[in-house]
């Protein structure tokens, strides 16, 4: 500001903006953490990795994106550790040769659920 004394003064005041939202880390309480596949998007195969806290049966499915079953990875008691498995698309297991789109994978176990988008481009 400039004033007849020619000084010019400067004034400031402290901002604080309240946070406008907070991250919800579900795998800090129930024990569990499913990752983003990599890659994504992927041809023809990508990783799915978790990590369990606690020992418990795990089913890790893929899915259509009508919900719809198109392959079990995964059905069978772990306990705790990190986990991975490679889900190829032209796997045999598959009933159908897929096509590009989005699909899921979804994991499961007692207390534990959660599924996440996967890219399939040809």
């Amino acid at each position: 500001m400039d004033n007849s004394t020619g000084v010019y003064q400067i004034w400031t005041a402290p901002i604080t903006l309240p946070p406008v939202s907070v991250e919800y880390e579900q795998h800090l309480v129930s024990g569990f953490k499913l990752n983003q596949n990599y890659p994504n998007p992927f041809n023809p195969s990508t990783k799915i990795s978790w990590l369990s806290r606690t020992g418990s049966w795990h089913t890790l499915k893929v899915l259509d994106i009508l919900g719809g079953e198109i392959i079990t990875l995964v059905n069978e008691y772990k306990p705790a550790g990190s986990y991975e498995i490679e889900f190829n698309s032209n796997d045999s297991g598959n009933r159908n040769k897929l096509t590009s789109g989005i699909y899921f994978y979804r994991l499961q176990t007692g207390e534990f659920s959660e599924t996440k988008p996967m890219v399939l481009l040809k």
